[in-house]
């Protein structure tokens, strides 16, 4: 199991990053992002203190994958951003994208898809399907998450990442200890989304590893 999303009190969330490593241990993931919220102001911090925990991972048997969610980042700003993460050591960046829930600026969707930086477009609201294919041809994906309020529109990104033939994750965008899934919990996230059985199984066991190799 994986999960590309996911934030520690370094940002907004309830847990210490080794605190949600081993509850992802606990659970059988295989694979976990820390993504906490950055911008400016934090992204350096965010990708040095992250990496500090690589040895915690490891010792739980979880394959750690140090990464940034660029949070209400002005479009024009995303590129920069993402670039600079990556070279400071982020393994993914990913882009809060146009929520149907907050005040997203618009265009960020848009500027997420183009940038060669980013992994990554998590609830991406109604996302056209002109955006999933810019995303499709950079190998971006687009997220299918369970967070309340961002899941509305799960139904909506499914239809158009097919149409544009644009690659999914299933993700928590995790702050509290609660938020983390099991196995059945994300295959029904999967299906409630409108996933067929054959696409969920193809989604949830992805090698993630090979989507983060553009």
């Amino acid at each position: 199991m994986y999960d590309l999303h996911t934030h520690t009190i370094l940002s907004d969330g309830e847990l210490l990053p080794t605190e949600l490593l081993r509850r992802a241990a606990v659970l059988g993931y295989d694979t976990l992002a820390i993504t906490d919220h950055a911008d400016a102001s934090n992204l350096a911090h965010l990708v040095e203190a992250v990496g500090r925990v690589r040895d915690s991972a490891r010792c739980y048997g979880v394959d750690l994958l140090v990464g940034v969610e660029l949070t209400h980042v002005p479009p024009s700003l995303i590129p920069a951003l993402a670039r600079d993460a990556k070279r400071r050591g982020a393994d993914i960046v990913v882009v809060h994208g146009e929520t149907v829930v907050e005040p997203v600026a618009p265009g960020t969707n848009r500027a997420a898809c183009m940038c060669e930086y980013v992994d990554v477009l998590a609830h991406p609201g109604l996302i056209t399907v002109e955006d999933a294919g810019i995303a499709a041809e950079r190998g971006i994906a687009l997220e299918i998450t369970s967070r309340a309020g961002h899941n509305r529109t799960n139904g909506h990104v499914v239809r158009v990442a097919r149409e544009a033939g644009c690659p999914l994750t299933v993700d928590s965008d995790t702050h509290a200890p609660s938020d983390l899934m099991s196995k059945d919990a994300r295959q029904g996230v999967a299906l409630g989304a409108g996933l067929t059985e054959a696409e969920s199984r193809e989604i949830l066991s992805r090698d993630v590893k090979r989507l983060l190799q553009k």
